[in-house]
């Protein structure tokens, strides 16, 4: 369970790192996001209900007003509104009830037989077989975009697979979370790979988005599975991920094949020594949580930029090292995170929403952080965010 060992956490000044002067929502008000969610699903009880109530709103217009005003366009819209909502049946079900009803109100009034009477049960019907089409369509069009979501899924799994939860004798977490709705992947990136020199790490993020920044990121993480087996250094296998963007980069179209970049922060735990050495190319610093709920960046010594500028500047990659302890849990992530406002322009601080606080394993951890920036963005995230932990039991 998560637990914290700072009193004022769950004070009425509200989470760590906020504003007391600013004002807020109530302590114990639900999270817009949660508000949100129920207004959504308020509104879809309402719209699957609005069929059947336009044929009673139409079925009382008719019978308390003379029969020179017509219900026609409650009639009509009823089936027109399941359409799209309801499935084959049920469309057919409210078609037949809305042309039921209109003949037993026009029997009601004594009209069945007039012009009017016959031309309103012509429309209904007419309207009727329309929004019985109208769903096929879109069912087929449902099921077309069935099908890409699980295309996008299955590219999902191939590209930024989970890591299992146990490597090398370390507990791992990953999570992916996309700024766009109904998105699967986008530029963020993250792998683990367990080779003779310790368990490796790679958290990046492509700059771009759409496909252009989906083929990178393939890229990046084909090379880096490779060159973690193959490189006896960190520093190695980041020239081979700049030599791989470097060939990736002759191959995209405009201004991606000129100032494309991929920021990326490698980490290597080696078997048994109880250290972790990490390599940043332009990425925003790890976290290397203890025990006891301290927070400490894994600062570079040497910054360096991202993978993909070497015109720009060339110098030696150098990884630092620093102690892992048991217990304790190293934090990467992407700038989706710590980029991340709340409704006053205020970003977010992973550092400091995170001391003090220990949970009980990674991917409580990465549940935590997703769900509290979240609620710094109100619900509503602007850039991907990809989040990996790796804990030494």
């Amino acid at each position: 369970m998560e637990t914290s060992v700072r009193p004022d956490d769950m004070t009425d000044d509200g989470p760590p790192g906020t504003d007391p002067a600013v004002p807020g929502p109530p302590p114990h008000a639900p999270p817009p996001a949660e508000h949100e969610g129920r207004r959504i699903s308020y509104a879809r009880t309402f719209v699957r209900l609005l069929p059947a109530l336009l044929l009673v709103a139409g079925a009382v217009y008719d019978s308390t007003t003379p029969s020179a005003f017509t219900a026609a366009p409650f009639f009509t819209a009823a089936p027109l509104v399941a359409a799209p909502l309801y499935s084959r049946r049920g469309t057919i079900l409210t078609g037949v009830v809305t042309v039921v009803l209109v003949v037993l109100v026009h029997l009601q009034l004594g009209i069945i037989g007039e012009a009017d009477a016959i031309t309103e049960t012509v429309t209904v019907s007419t309207v009727s077989v329309l929004a019985v089409l109208i769903n096929s369509l879109v069912r087929r069009s449902s099921e077309q975009l069935a099908s890409a979501r699980e295309i996008a899924e299955a590219a999902q799994r191939a590209v930024l697979p989970e890591p299992a939860e146990r490597i090398g004798g370390f507990q791992i977490a990953a999570r992916y979370e996309a700024a766009q709705a109904d998105a699967f992947i986008g530029g963020d990136l993250y792998a683990v790979q367990d080779s003779p020199h310790g368990v490796r790490l790679v958290v990046g993020d492509v700059r771009g988005k759409g496909m252009g920044a989906v083929a990178a990121v393939a890229v990046v993480i084909g090379a880096f599975r490779e060159a973690a087996e193959q490189e006896a250094t960190l520093e190695a296998v980041a020239q081979r991920l700049e030599r791989a963007l470097a060939r990736e980069g002759t191959r995209r179209d405009g201004i991606d094949a000129f100032e494309g970049f991929t920021t990326a922060v490698l980490a290597e735990l080696p078997h048994g020594d109880g250290t972790v050495r990490v390599l940043n190319r332009g990425h925003p610093p790890p976290l290397l949580l203890y025990a006891d709920g301290t927070v400490r960046p894994l600062l570079s010594s040497r910054p360096a930029l991202p993978l993909g500028m070497a015109e720009l500047g060339a110098w030696p990659d150098h990884a630092d090292r620093a102690d892992f302890p048991g217990g304790a849990t190293l934090l990467l992530y992407t700038d989706g995170v710590t980029e991340t406002r709340d409704p006053h322009g205020r970003f977010y601080d992973l550092e400091e929403r995170l001391e003090g606080r220990t949970f009980r394993d990674p991917r409580a951890l990465l549940a935590a952080v997703s769900r509290d920036v979240r609620r710094h963005s109100g619900g509503h995230l602007t850039d991907d965010m990809a989040l990996l932990a790796v804990r030494r039991p």
